[in-house]
């Protein structure tokens, strides 16, 4: 069965508290540097996470992702720190596994082309302010050479899930990919680098962190439809963010970020045809819009986002 998983790079018992009393059931960490010891000596202090672990337990939480140490924009040239940040990431997908955590998000530099497109504040309904990004009005590539980048790019991130892959397998824990954001069609992890990534590392331990909103971006709705149908149906969607957006980069030039009901997407529709292909894993309400009367925490956006999920979830048991 499906559940609701939220940010947790403030776990305060405060925080853990609040979540909890709005209905979430697990915690996304979205930063690789969070954990004790990462800053130190690259990779998390076995204790202390599992002294978070142990955290999360009174309030019926658990993690139900993390992010591996960032590997920077050295690494993926070759620089000199590289070999390092490789093992540092390995440790720490070991370290993630030994506290039975279940899925492991490695981030790469340069998985995006932004400097292509304008970036703008777009206003909705009430007032409420989102991303909205334009590719028609953004400047044109200074570098013309994409392909000779993206292969470039593409033997980097291989050289690093070659190390991974064999660790995720031993030790029963599984590595789910972002897709590029913003996802022009030449981006690293747009709609065939995307792909190309199970095709490459066959094993089941290689799947997504589907990002609804970055694919919708793409193409629209009836790309998000496709890849649920093609990832979910081969086990491949390990956990889902839930995000709507107006717009396409393939229809509209562009698009802009919107609350949940307020989209192109249906998204019963998403939640339906994820469940009719067997996902059973977590809903993360992404990019939060904030609404009048937050505060820096943006509880009523949280409640909004979690309340919306959960009527969701009740529609599609009823």
């Amino acid at each position: 069965m499906m559940r609701v998983a939220v940010w947790g790079n403030d776990l305060s018992d405060g925080y853990l508290r609040t979540v909890t009393q709005l209905g979430a059931e697990a915690i996304d960490m979205g930063q690789g540097a969070f954990f004790p010891g990462v800053r130190e000596q690259g990779y998390p202090d076995a204790d202390a996470l599992t002294a978070l672990v142990r955290k999360l337990r009174p309030y019926g939480l658990r993690f139900n992702r993390v992010t591996l140490p960032d590997l920077t924009g050295e690494f993926m040239l070759g620089g000199d720190g590289a070999a390092r940040e490789l093992e540092n990431t390995c440790r720490a997908l070991r370290v993630f596994a030994d506290a039975g955590i279940p899925i492991a998000r490695q981030r790469f530099a340069g998985d995006t082309f932004n400097h292509r497109l304008l970036r703008y504040e777009s206003l909705h309904r009430g007032g409420y302010r989102s991303r909205g990004e334009s590719r028609d009005l953004g400047p044109p590539d200074p570098d013309p050479a994409t392909h000779e980048r993206l292969e470039a790019w593409w033997d980097r991130f291989c050289a690093v899930y070659e190390k991974l892959v064999p660790i995720a397998d031993e030790y029963g824990i599984r590595l789910a990919i972002h897709p590029s954001d913003t996802p022009l069609p030449d981006t690293p992890l747009g709609t065939l680098g995307f792909h190309r990534v199970i095709d490459a590392f066959p094993s089941p331990a290689v799947g997504y962190l589907y990002c609804c909103g970055t694919r919708a971006e793409a193409g629209g709705p009836p790309l998000v439809m496709d890849e649920i149908n093609l990832y979910g149906r081969k086990g491949r969607i390990f956990t889902v963010h839930l995000r709507n957006v107006r717009g396409s980069l393939a229809a509209a030039g562009g698009f802009e970020e919107v609350l949940l009901d307020d989209g192109d997407m249906n998204m019963f529709r998403i939640v339906r045809e994820l469940d009719r292909v067997g996902f059973d894993g977590c809903l993360n309400p992404d990019h939060l819009q904030p609404i009048e009367g937050d505060g820096d925490r943006a509880y009523q956006a949280l409640a909004y986002s979690i309340g919306y999920l959960k009527a969701l979830l009740a529609a599609l048991a009823a």
